[in-house]
């Protein structure tokens, strides 16, 4: 069994005079945070408090690019040419990494957003563009992958810095790719079901789909999401249910290939 996980969130996901989800409780409860990069969401402004709450909290910094979707919150699927799409990455990683800079941090991992998540998880090529692309700006920043995808093979292809991440609030298809949300049941309000289900998936040290499903996978971080109105409450009895099955709450270390980096 795991004994040691890392718990993170996407956040930073306000614009303007908007506001989305608690960031600030949320990084009293996680040790990483995903932080847009200003095109699904984000803005400059939103970027540098994020940023700045997260050093003073200690939690790992995470770069968290999407598709240039504002009004789609970075949903919609795009095609775009990969050499396009490779500099789109690298523009937001780069921001990121300015922004932590100035802030007193340093962008520690990767995390693709919403759509381009989707698609670089079925698509071997596309994930593998993406990553180089990060790669190109940050040769050392951690590659966080859905586990058991196409986005997994790829960075263990690479050899780079790695780590796998399963979802508290999202059910899973049996190929291990998320069920989209226009689904029923594809979005976990309940923080009572989400927290005994990741302590159970932790437990086993596999992904538990919609029909039962098991599918073996390494676990190095468990996300939610920080627009789910009650990511806070999730947040808060994901880490309850883990420590009180013993497993520690920590940030990734980032090892590259398919094993786990840490075991019972």
């Amino acid at each position: 069994m795991t004994r040691s996980v890392d718990l993170n969130a996407d956040m930073g996901e306000g614009y303007g005079a908007w506001d989305i989800g608690d960031d600030a409780a949320l990084l009293k409860i996680v040790t990483s945070a995903n932080i847009a990069c200003g095109m699904h969401a984000g803005d400059w402004n939103v970027m540098a408090r994020t940023m700045a709450a997260a050093v003073q909290n200690g939690v790992g910094i995470g770069a968290h690019p999407g598709f240039p979707d504002l009004h789609g919150f970075g949903r919609n699927r795009m095609n775009l040419p990969l050499p396009s799409l490779q500099n789109l990455v690298r523009y937001q990683v780069g921001a990121a990494q300015a922004m932590a800079r100035a802030a007193g941090g340093a962008v520690r991992h990767l995390k693709l957003h919403g759509a381009l998540a989707n698609m670089t998880s079925e698509d071997e090529a596309m994930a593998r563009a993406c990553y180089e692309a990060a790669l190109s700006v940050a040769p050392d920043i951690i590659i966080m992958v859905l586990a058991g995808t196409a986005q997994q093979r790829a960075a263990t292809d690479l050899g780079c810095g790695m780590a796998c991440e399963i979802f508290a609030d999202r059910a899973y298809n049996d190929d291990a790719t998320l069920v989209d949300r226009s689904l029923p049941g594809a979005v976990i309000h309940d923080p009572d079901v989400a927290g005994p289900r990741i302590a159970e998936m932790v437990r086993e040290g596999a992904i538990i789909t919609a029909s039962g499903k098991r599918i073996e996978t390494r676990i190095d971080t468990i996300c939610l999401h920080g627009d789910t109105p009650t990511a806070v409450k999730i947040a808060g009895e994901v880490r309850r249910a883990l420590e009180g099955n013993g497993v520690t709450l920590a940030q990734f270390s980032g090892a590259p290939g398919g094993y786990a980096p840490y075991s019972a």
